[in-house]
């Protein structure tokens, strides 16, 4: 294992050094997307392929061997791209995803994994229908405030402990992702990244406030659904003789490690800060682009970006120092979860470049002029690939279509229909597969750790089909059409 990261390694050395990165330049990004074919996305659909399958014929093997699945998948794609487009363009590609993409996400997860595993709800409280339903509903909106990554992590936790005594709670976690982790970050910039995106392309900070009447109209709906299946399961648990342990009655619920929180608004200021400064003149150069080191080519780590990753682990590290052990023993904390997110994800982030690049060609192309067409193909695409790329491809679509009317962004003109189709579908169709959002895998991962047996990827797949893709279907009629 050793020897193989160390060749990988190697090559993305030899890669950053070969004198043949004059091919970056010579190419050219938008003359490779437009003509990326379409076999260059096998190594990312045989990827998901592993994640959805290996776990449940090998499931053993799986676990002892993904960084090495992960990793020859990632070398399947950068060679045969490396050989049609050089290695200078291969290695701007890669770079620039692992540096700019990549290692934001990564830090991002594990500044409030590590925050987040410090904070533990205590006293005596069970998990019932109305409760669960209150605390969905209450994940939804604190997402808008902190981001959907920074509610799953805050919420995933408790949400579990108060409901340890059931046996049937997998669709608690399930629709935990719908609400908490996707559709509840639709309201502001901070919520999602997407929307960040957007702000720095001209889009009001509170125009987003927008889609609340959607989101609260999407929330009635399916917490009415989630509250009928859920009190069919405390139903059938109760029947079953199962009760939760409260041992002194009347004891009031505390939150112990509560000086986190604070860890958690700084990591949230930090996201914020990361979008605003590209767009102060000390952080640009006499071009206007951002300032960083320099990596590669034209690949640069920005200045803000490297500020928000250290804020993020100083507030990580802070964290730790200042928290007792036995409130990460009393949450079952370990490093199974984030392992296995970083380990997946870098290689989802590589192989799924072609079809991102092809996106990015042929997006303009689709024929895409109306709000609905825009919902659905921006949120099916943001299903499956990273939905902030997704959404900027669509968003800049949106600015050529000629519209007089509307939201005036750097992009051009945009209907206020158009721009909230675009925005609803890159948030709310996250929640339509675990790697369509960055909170989603790492809530399964908890849950796995914690006794909650979380459907598997096609399984997932079906509970959205079920109950989201409806909910999507009179969205559509109401607000698109």
């Amino acid at each position: 294992m050793k020897k193989f990261i160390t060749f990988l390694g190697g090559l993305f050395v030899l890669m950053a050094s070969s004198p043949l990165t004059v091919f970056a330049k010579e190419a050219g990004t938008e003359a490779v997307a437009a003509s990326v074919p379409l076999w260059m996305c096998i190594p990312f659909g045989g990827l998901l392929l592993c994640i959805a399958v290996l776990p449940l014929i090998k499931g053993e093997w799986w676990e002892k061997y993904q960084p090495v699945i992960v990793a020859v998948w990632a070398v399947l794609f950068i060679v045969p791209f490396t050989l049609k487009y050089g290695v200078g363009f291969s290695a701007e590609t890669v770079m620039e995803c692992v540096f700019n993409d990549y290692l934001t996400f990564i830090v991002l997860l594990f500044g409030l994994f590590c925050v987040a595993g410090n904070i533990t709800l205590e006293g005596d409280f069970a998990g019932s229908p109305r409760i669960n339903v209150a605390l969905l509903a209450f994940g939804t909106i604190l997402a808008s405030c902190i981001g959907t990554t920074g509610a799953s992590m805050l919420l995933v936790r408790p949400v579990i402990k108060m409901n340890k005594w059931r046996r049937r709670k997998r669709h608690l976690m399930v629709f935990f992702i719908f609400l908490v982790s996707n559709m509840g970050g639709c309201l502001t910039p901070i919520g999602d990244p997407p929307l960040l995106m957007g702000f720095m392309r001209g889009v009001p900070f509170f125009w987003s406030l927008h889609l609340f009447g959607i989101l609260i109209f999407n929330m009635v709906i399916l917490l009415t659904v989630f509250y009928f299946v859920d009190r069919r399961a405390y139903r059938k648990d109760v029947a079953r003789g199962l009760k939760p342990d409260i041992s002194k009655p009347g004891t009031d619920v505390r939150i112990d490690g509560a000086h986190n929180l604070f860890f958690v608004v700084l990591i949230v200021g930090a996201v914020i800060l990361s979008g605003m400064l590209p767009s102060v003149p000390a952080f640009q150069d006499a071009s206007g682009h951002p300032l960083g080191i320099h990596v590669i080519g034209e690949v640069t780590l920005s200045f803000a970006s490297i500020i928000e990753m250290a804020v993020i682990l100083l507030a990580a590290f802070l964290s730790f120092k200042t928290t007792k052990e036995e409130i990460r023993i009393r949450n079952h904390f370990n490093w199974g979860p984030i392992k296995e997110v970083a380990v997946l994800f870098i290689g989802i982030f590589i192989t799924m470049q072609p079809a991102l690049l092809l996106l990015k060609a042929h997006g303009a192309n689709l024929g895409l002029s109306k709000p609905f067409e825009m919902f659905w193909v921006t949120g099916a695409l943001s299903s499956f690939l990273d939905n902030t790329p997704t959404y900027l491809v669509f968003l800049t679509t949106a600015g050529t279509l000629g519209f007089t009317h509307g939201m005036v962004t750097t992009v051009g003109t945009i209907s206020n229909r158009m721009l909230t189709a675009i925005s609803c579908g890159a948030v709310f169709m996250g929640a339509n597969t675990y790697i369509g959002n960055a909170p989603n895998f790492m809530v399964k991962a908890i849950s796995d750790e914690n006794g909650v047996r979380m459907p598997t990827f096609f399984g997932y797949i079906v509970w959205s089909q079920i109950f989201l893709v409806p909910v999507f279907l009179i969205d559509t009629l109401v607000f698109f059409l």
